[in-house]
């Protein structure tokens, strides 16, 4: 017989990828949690659990098993609501880009949070090409995600990249080679600014690499260079600069699932962002 709060552990255990984190999520010693997954393995009677310096990581049973236990609970938590005569309940781990819990995820959940205050949500802010690696390792159930395709049937509503100062006319501007602030070279950002740059035979230097919006913005406002986000994440006191710098392409904005049975908290959840976001 599976325990389902052995599983409801051991999702949050697969979902951050530590057994010390989960502890802190879950309200229990990092000891106690250890012994609950080697019960579970037990109860298996296989391995679930790589144990690395770092952290752990799913076992080929243990991603097999990730699947059912996300099935079961979530068919105990709607079934627990529907007797119970009562609103949503259960948890969803959600990801974004850190623009997008910027200029939106205040907006979405309010409402999602009036409507369904039982819910309980673990987010987590990283680039489009690693939620979709989270994604793929069902350490994330569902995401907001960035597209190059703004036509896309899934793009719930699109954005556009821009070129971000902190004045409208830049002293570095003037420069022969420009100085950027980008994040990683695998990110759409990155990647849309440097084939702009190199489409319109424009000298450019990396001054600044960061994944952190923060920390691409305090360079920006220091002037000593220049960084791209969307469009609706640019602070106030900074400045778009649209003249002398090559034109930058739209994205889209979809949502990408973990599995395609999501739970009816991610699915409500869902249902929400397609409705709200686009009035945002």
């Amino acid at each position: 017989m599976l325990d389902l709060q052995l599983l409801r552990s051991f999702s949050i255990v697969a979902r951050t990828g530590s057994i010390s984190v989960a502890a802190m999520q879950i309200g229990r010693t990092q000891s106690a949690l250890s012994m609950q997954m080697r019960r579970l393995e037990e109860m298996i009677g296989q391995p679930l659990l790589h144990r690395t310096g770092s952290g752990v990581r799913l076992t080929v049973t243990g991603e097999r098993l990730l699947v059912h236990a996300e099935a079961l609970l979530g068919r105990h938590d709607e079934a627990v609501s529907d007797m119970a005569g009562t609103g949503l309940r259960g948890s969803i781990t959600f990801g974004c880009p850190e623009e997008y819990s910027i200029a939106f995820v205040p907006g979405l959940l309010k409402g999602f949070f009036r409507d369904h205050p039982d819910v309980e949500l673990h987010m987590v802010c990283a680039p489009t090409v690693d939620l979709r690696e989270l994604l793929h390792r069902r350490q994330l159930e569902m995401a907001l995600i960035s597209t190059p395709d703004p036509g896309g049937d899934a793009v719930i509503r699109t954005d556009s990249f821009v070129w971000v100062a902190n004045q409208p006319a830049p002293e570095i501007l003037g420069h022969d080679i420009l100085p950027l602030a980008l994040s990683a070279p695998s990110t759409l950002d990155h990647r849309a600014a440097t084939d702009a740059m190199r489409s319109a035979g424009r000298r450019y230097r990396l001054a600044y690499a960061s994944n952190s919006l923060a920390g691409l913005i305090a360079i920006t406002r220091s002037g000593h260079a220049i960084s791209v986000t969307t469009r609706a994440a640019v602070p106030g006191d900074l400045s778009i600069i649209t003249q002398d710098l090559p034109p930058l392409p739209e994205l889209g904005m979809a949502l990408a699932y973990a599995s395609a049975q999501e739970s009816a908290a991610a699915r409500a959840l869902g249902e929400h962002i397609r409705a709200v976001l686009p009035t945002l």
